[in-house]
């Protein structure tokens, strides 16, 4: 009798789940490292940072690829904490308010910003400053980056967490031939619905992460125009 037999005995339908998850797992890793990238871009060219753009190792696990763009979405967080010291030691207590004031107009901030990197770079573009409020008064991408952090986490250690990605070419099979050896086969069916609930729980956090980078992305994009 086969694995999968075992696993799915009343619904063979349900022989293929776990490897249409796995794919649904790495099609939206692959977009987020894509979205995280262009952030890189956006911060790499117009804030002076040199955090290193991110590739899916198809050699690797699905936790080793979650490390790596936890790293780099780590390294994201840093920066824009950075942002936030510098803005408040450079700037009197008032002004620094001004930054945070949901009714203070935004080319004000952004004019308050400029200022500030002005000092720190010599001279500044409005660009830069422009990415500075948005990063900064973005509680959106903030809080969808800590969600998404969490999530990589939850995933990287789950049952699937040491599977190659690309074991998906070579079956169902070999996926469970793989995972056997972290959990007995009556835990199973359990940890692959564990597993259900964490994607469902990432997609919907990497639509939120990856529309709140494309509102940074898109406004650069028009102001470079």
């Amino acid at each position: 009798m086969a694995l999968s037999d075992l696993l799915y005995p009343d619904n063979p339908k349900r022989k293929q789940e776990l490897i249409h998850l796995h794919q649904e797992l790495l099609d939206s890793m692959s977009t987020n490292f894509h979205a995280t990238n262009e952030l890189v871009g956006v911060l790499n060219e117009h804030l002076g940072c040199t955090i290193t753009p991110i590739e899916m190792r198809e050699s690797s696990t699905v936790k080793e690829n979650c490390e790596i763009i936890i790293q780099v979405m780590s390294e994201i967080q840093h920066q824009v904490q950075k942002i936030d010291s510098d803005m408040k030691e450079k700037l009197e207590p008032v002004l620094y308010q001004k930054l945070y004031d949901i009714k203070e107009p935004e080319l004000e901030k952004i004019a308050i910003a400029q200022r500030v990197f002005s000092i720190i770079f010599g001279e500044a573009t409005s660009t830069a400053a422009m990415v500075a409020i948005k990063l900064l008064g973005s509680n959106h991408l903030t809080l969808t980056v800590s969600k998404l952090i969490g999530l990589l986490a939850q995933i990287g250690a789950s049952v699937l967490g040491g599977v190659s990605i690309t074991i998906i070419g070579l079956g169902l099979e070999m996926i469970l031939h793989a995972i056997l050896g972290a959990v007995e086969r009556s835990q199973l069916l359990t940890a692959v619905r564990s597993y259900e609930k964490h994607l469902a729980e990432f997609k919907a956090a990497s639509e939120k992460y990856q529309h709140a980078i494309h509102e940074v992305t898109s406004l650069v994009r028009q102001q470079v125009q």
